[in-house]
């Protein structure tokens, strides 16, 4: 690796941590307490995430176009005890993946925003439509006068398939990066980033498509054909959705247009999980509260005994320690992309390409000038 010194200063508010990348370093720096506090809660989030993906799948192939899906949480096992769990709120929250399945639909982004603009889309989802609805006239008088909304049904179930997908393969990593952290094998936060970073380029490639069966019949919504990828078309705008520019909490800030507390480009957005304050989790109308309360079941032992042993509280404030590790894990995580998406090599010693990557870094700092980066900076519990 090329050290700093053989490169231009930068005047950057960030300019160590973009060293630091330079150097092969992380956004988060590197600390014993750090690798168990990522390593643990991405174990956590592993079980979280193969409950949700498995969720969407099913809301994308067998509720499809369920108008009225009462079931979609149950995975097509109904019964009065899993009714009743579910009532009381002993289950997982299924509503936070949607949560960032309808972040990901709004903010678009990638050849799949742009595939779910096409005629073929258009075709192929009237055609599943129309399979649907055969027989159900009160629907065709329906579809007829709203000839928009059953699409529009269609392009959001692609977004639960392409989440879906996404997130088994992100579930399958970090469940590895656990197993291999219980071996001995992940050891620093460079160790953790090199494992998603490897994940992602492994999976970089994998083919993102969609198809639902309608009475014997395959449809096919989002075909091979279509080019869709893992990486650019389901990661990256993930990233983008989820991880910088989400929603604003309702209650948190005013949706009046008048006050002006949101902006109007939803490009400037900045309210997603690197940004987000851990103290108001566990809060009426907090989205992330849901998953910080999914992945409290799963915590792995060490982890929870790490939590007590530098806690007064016990485990009052046990969703908020959640958020911070799991904010933690998110800078490791954002690391591998911005590592996988760097222009050039990170070791290269051309001085041309060397100003590319220092420009490409800077960029990426600053829209994390604001986030929670500087924070993670000290560690603390």
């Amino acid at each position: 690796m090329v050290s700093t010194h053989d490169r231009p200063a930068s005047t950057h508010p960030l300019a160590d941590i973009i060293y630091r990348l330079e150097t092969g370093g992380a956004l988060l720096p590197e600390s014993p307490d750090n690798v168990l506090e990522v390593v643990g809660i991405l174990k956590s989030y592993g079980e979280v995430l193969d409950a949700y993906w498995q969720n969407l799948t099913y809301i994308s192939e067998d509720q499809f176009l369920v108008l009225f899906p009462f079931f979609k949480y149950f995975n097509g096992e109904v019964s009065f005890s899993k009714l009743m769990r579910h009532w009381w709120h002993d289950r997982i929250n299924y509503e936070f993946s949607e949560y960032c399945m309808k972040a990901m639909l709004w903010h678009g982004g990638g050849k799949l925003d742009e595939y779910l603009d096409t005629p073929e889309f258009s075709q192929r989802a009237q055609a599943a439509i129309q399979a649907k609805l055969s027989g159900n006239f009160l629907m065709q008088g329906v579809s007829t006068v709203f000839p928009d909304f059953l699409p529009e049904q269609v392009r959001q179930l692609s977004y639960y398939s392409a989440l879906g997908q996404f997130w088994n393969v992100m579930s399958a990593m970090f469940l590895k990066l656990s197993d291999r952290y219980d071996r001995g094998e992940i050891k620093t936060i460079q160790d953790v980033v090199n494992h998603v970073l490897n994940g992602l380029v492994e999976a970089a490639s994998k083919p993102i498509t969609y198809t639902v069966e309608i009475k014997g019949k395959t449809y096919e919504i989002i075909p091979k054909s279509a080019g869709l990828t893992f990486l650019m078309d389901t990661a990256v705008p993930y990233v983008e959705a989820v991880f910088f520019r989400s929603f604003p909490f309702m209650g948190t800030v005013s949706y009046n247009a008048q006050a002006y507390q949101i902006p109007p480009d939803q490009a400037r957005f900045t309210y997603g999980a690197l940004y987000a304050d851990p103290l108001p989790i566990g809060g009426a109308g907090i989205p992330p509260t849901l998953l910080m309360q999914d992945m409290r079941h799963f915590l792995p032992a060490y982890l929870r005994e790490f939590y007590q042993q530098h806690s007064i509280r016990g485990e009052t404030d046990l969703r908020v320690r959640i958020c911070v590790s799991f904010q933690k894990s998110m800078f490791c995580v954002t690391t591998a992309a911005i590592l996988g998406l760097l222009p050039h090599p990170l070791d290269t010693s051309e001085p041309k390409e060397q100003q590319a990557n220092r420009k490409y870094l800077e960029g990426w700092m600053t829209r994390l000038l604001n986030s929670r980066l500087p924070n993670v900076q000290v560690c603390e519990v």
